[in-house]
């Protein structure tokens, strides 16, 4: 059996600790490195065998016992290490020790099968007579998996070190060998800090000593006319078959066969499978290659890059590979395109541009090479997940004037879309588009139509919608005069999304000409990018029941078509509805993960950083929030798509106005009101009106406020945009609430029935969010009526009552209201009760805070309860535990008193009487011990 030294000191443990104790022999194999001196060393010591005396006996090293130490009357433990290394001599003497074990005795005999002399004999050709007591056992120790590949690599190289790239190609390498494993560790460390965890710094760490000496040695014990198929394995560098090690070596069928069967023999080379050889541990072949003179090596490579070409399915990456390292530069580049095309055809982009970024890197390239594999990676780029390094590529590709017009215009095209849509450099990406529309318009229409559709796309900031409608019109043309159906469903896909950001009538009816049944790949690719559009520009709307079936069908397309860039933005899309929709449990971990796995091109998880940001936003995280939205400056904001950057805006505002800090979120506001306002898409200025709204009401610019909510009325006009929609009446609850309590004393009338006149568009934008749904913009409404109503209850309480105005402090609210005042007012309560619950069960730590905090300033004296306040003792109480929550959450001993309406010193009276009674030393522990609080 197969096992782990784990298993084999289980099984040996058993053995030794039987209720007879009846003498127990355990054979070993395991190839060079796999840890066999180790496992007696563990046996030595092992806690559970009776206590024997240890005998080690290390084979080939001279000396040893005799014959008659096994007929020793005291139990006794042998430790036999390397028998492959013993001679017929010692072998004699071990058997006799074997045979004589006594009850209680036990011995374990390593060695490398390998290596021994007789295949499947570990003590040699002459029999041994086994004692019917004794109980004989076998193991064979099995390389490591990835996983404990991983444990040794977070143990070297700690964890930023240990990434799952780095892991897999050191066991593939090492083939899971221990002791490779833990001497190619090593030698990566002494990159260190330079080393960041990629497979090409693994393979740039060299071949461990041990490892080399060993193979180097094991090559050279075979004859010298033999040593050409050992040769052949290491140019091959994986496993392959007796004829292709024949032809690749030169020796031909007959004596190739003959030079294979030597070098197995020697353990030169192993059996890897059935009928497929190469070296146990993959890294040695560098070790091989390393020693062979240039001829011989370039001919061996020559003859590599045949053999390769007739395998099926042909793997023409190593072909090309094979062809350079012989030095055929024509017949290399060749294969390079091949590789490509064929990677491209199976969606392998990632392969692709790997493979193509690192030829057309190279200096010398023969200009009609560079014009024929630039645009293979430009065309992979686009539709893969990589760009960063590909974009200075062919930056530098468009520049070259060799270049035919129609592969720059081409090119070019490609490196706008780039730009744009991976980079975040789209006011760079327009420019290059533009010019890329201008030369392909006489040289290649399909192009230029696709130069022009990419134009219709209206995300980017800076250019009015009706530009882009201007572009559609000539894309269109552009692409029937083509005749090409794919291009034809390219500027339909970007149509869709144009008019859908729109909440042009035509959209829905749009995306039914989707071709989602097409047969041709490069149109289904279009139709999926459609209706990721399409389910994107919904989302934004607030159609998320709709936006939801059709992103479920756009990523299903594109995962079918091997459109990897368009799955990924559809996953971004996903997680905007699901931060809408209130599906917030665990979203903040599907962010993260998302930001780490893109984290190469950040700009494609722009949508999980805001979401992350508003997330932290609502759970009263404030120092996080402003990193998540400023994107962890991974790339400015001011790149980012309108409405997500209106989206963050918002957030930013809301921050701003939470701090007090107003001066700050109007001119916040202002900025990003133009940006959307130059685009023209109104729809898109949902996610930030109502907070710009109050920025500058807040800060005394009623006109301006004014401007936004009729700017933003008159661009939405009878469009069907239900969060738009929402977001319009909510915008006007708020210019009202501001207003009314702008009013002077004098006016307390007036101001009443503002705050009522507000509370009832609060009520109605919260109505208009639970239809969506939208449960947090419903919560957040829903308290902005109830906050209206109770300060419209309060000024309409008689003076001698003392409810003349908001209480600033909940903790002074003392004194309860006439019961008849409470009974008007119980509804609103109740439903701000509810409101505090929903947002609780979210998750939004700081709003519910706020809301309960609101709650307390008119909550009815509880029948039957005692004058005074009740006493908690030990416990905190649910002020202390609300302050609590929001200290520990960032938030400022201000910030906590401006959300709670408490004074900054009664925020720090409840925070030192939560760490008195939880035992916390900073607001750190508090963290802890809060969590561990049942």
């Amino acid at each position: 059996m197969i096992t782990t030294c784990g298993s084999v000191l289980r099984s040996f443990a058993r053995a030794l600790t039987g209720p007879r104790a009846e003498p127990v022999l355990m054979f070993v194999e395991g190839a060079a490195g796999e840890g066999k001196s180790h496992l007696l060393q563990e046996l030595a010591d092992l806690p559970d065998a009776p206590e024997p005396a240890r005998r080690w006996w290390r084979c080939g090293a001279g000396g040893g016992p005799s014959e008659e130490d096994g007929h020793r009357p005291e139990a006794t433990l042998w430790l036999v290490d390397d028998v492959h290394r013993a001679d017929e001599d010692e072998l004699r003497r071990l058997r006799g020790v074997l045979e004589g074990l006594g009850p209680g005795s036990a011995a374990a005999v390593t060695y490398r099968p390998e290596e021994i002399e007789v295949p499947g004999l570990p003590l040699g050709g002459t029999p041994m007579t086994y004692p019917g007591r004794l109980t004989v056992l076998t193991n064979r120790l099995a390389p490591w998996d990835e996983e404990r590949v991983r444990r040794a690599t977070e143990e070297a190289l700690g964890g930023s070190g240990c990434t799952a790239e780095a892991v897999t190609r050191l066991h593939e390498r090492t083939g899971g060998v221990p002791r490779v494993v833990v001497d190619l560790l090593a030698m990566v460390r002494e990159q260190w800090p330079a080393f960041t965890g990629t497979a090409a710094e693994v393979d740039a760490a060299g071949v461990p000593p041990r490892l080399a000496e060993l193979v180097l040695s094991r090559t050279h014990a075979v004859p010298p006319e033999h040593r050409p198929v050992v040769w052949a394995a290491a140019v091959l560098d994986g496993p392959a078959g007796r004829d292709e090690l024949a032809a690749v070596s030169g020796l031909g069928a007959g004596t190739g066969t003959g030079a294979l069967l030597g070098a197995l023999e020697g353990a030169a080379l192993a059996e890897l499978g059935e009928g497929r050889y190469g070296f146990a541990v993959p890294l040695a072949a560098s070790a091989v290659r390393a020693t062979l003179p240039g001829p011989v090596r370039q001919d061996l490579h020559r003859r590599a890059a045949n053999v390769l070409s007739r395998r099926q399915p042909v793997d023409w990456a190593a072909v090309a590979g094979h062809h350079r390292a012989a030095g055929e530069g024509h017949r290399w580049l060749r294969a390079v395109e091949r590789a490509a095309e064929s990677a491209e055809a199976s969606g392998r982009h990632e392969q692709a541009i790997t493979l193509l970024e690192r030829t057309l890197a190279l200096p010398g390239l023969p200009p009609q090479a560079r014009a024929r594999l630039a645009p293979l990676l430009a065309r992979n780029a686009v539709t893969g997940l990589r760009s960063d390094q590909t974009v200075e590529v062919l930056a530098q590709i468009v520049q070259d004037a060799a270049l035919p017009p129609a592969v720059r215009g081409e090119l070019r095209l490609d490196l706008g879309l780039m730009l744009c849509n991976q980079m975040g450099r789209s006011h760079e990406g327009w420019q290059v588009l533009e010019v890329a529309a201008g030369e392909l318009r006489d040289v290649r229409s399909v192009l230029a139509a696709r130069a022009m559709a990419a134009l219709v796309t209206p995300y980017w900031p800076g250019v009015s919608v009706d530009v882009h409608r201007g572009w559609l019109i000539q894309a269109v043309a552009a692409a029937d005069d083509s005749g090409d159906a794919a291009m034809r469903t390219a500027v339909l896909a970007n149509h869709v999304g144009l008019a859908m950001s729109c909440a042009d009538p035509e959209a829905w009816e749009l995306v039914e000409q989707l071709p989602v049944q097409s047969t041709d790949p490069a149109c289904l690719r279009q139709a999926a990018r459609g209706l990721c559009n399409a389910a994107d520009s919904a989302v934004w709307l607030g159609f998320y029941e709709r936006g939801a079936d059709l992103l479920a069908a756009g990523r299903d397309l594109s995962a079918r078509s091997g459109a990897p860039y368009t799955e990924h933005s559809a996953m971004g899309t996903r997680l905007l509805q699901q931060w809408w929709t209130g599906r917030w449990l665990g979203l903040d971990k599907r962010c993260e993960d998302f930001v780490a796995a893109t984290a190469d091109m950040p700009f494609i998880a722009s949508d999980a950083y805001v979401v992350r940001g508003l997330l932290a936003v609502a759970q009263g995280d404030w120092g996080e929030a402003r990193s998540w939205l400023s994107q962890q400056g991974t790339f400015g904001t001011e790149k980012l798509p309108v409405p997500l950057g209106a989206a963050a805006a918002g957030a930013v505002i809301r921050l701003a106005l939470a701090r007090q800090e107003v001066t700050a979120a109007a001119e916040h506001a202002r900025a990003a009101w133009k940006v959307v306002a130059d685009k023209g898409v109104w729809p898109w200025a949902a996610e930030l009106a109502p907070w710009a709204v109050e920025a500058l009401a807040r800060a005394g610019d009623g006109a301006g406020a004014h401007t936004m909510v009729r700017n933003f009325a008159q661009g939405l006009g009878r469009r069907d945009a239900p969060a738009a929609r929402a977001a319009l009446v909510w915008s006007r609850a708020v210019l009202t609430e501001t207003e009314a309590e702008a009013s002077g004393e004098a006016a307390a009338e007036g101001r009443r029935s503002g705050l009522l006149e507000a509370a009832a568009l609060y009520g109605e934008a919260a109505a208009a969010y639970g239809e969506l749904p939208r449960p947090y913009s419903q919560a957040l409404t829903t308290e902005g009526a109830a906050r209206c109503a109770i300060a419209a209850d309060t000024e309409g309480a008689p003076d001698d009552e003392g409810a003349s105005g908001p209480v600033p402090d909940a903790e002074a609210a003392s004194r309860p209201a006439p019961a008849s005042e409470e009974d008007a007012i119980l509804p609103v309560l109740a439903e701000l009760e509810s409101c505090a619950q929903r947002f609780t069960d979210l998750g939004a730590v700081w709003d519910a805070a706020r809301a309960r905090a609101l709650l307390r300033t008119r909550q009815p004296v509880r029948k039957g309860r005692p004058p005074g306040r009740p006493s908690h003792a030990d416990q905190l109480s649910p002020r202390e535990e609300e302050v609590a929550q929001l200290a520990v959450s960032g938030l400022t001993n201000r910030e906590i008193a401006a959300t709670l309406h408490l004074s900054p010193r009664t925020v720090e009276q409840h925070i030192a009487g939560a760490m008195r009674k939880t035992g916390a030393l900073s607001r750190r522990d508090l963290a802890h011990r809060l969590d561990a609080t049942p």
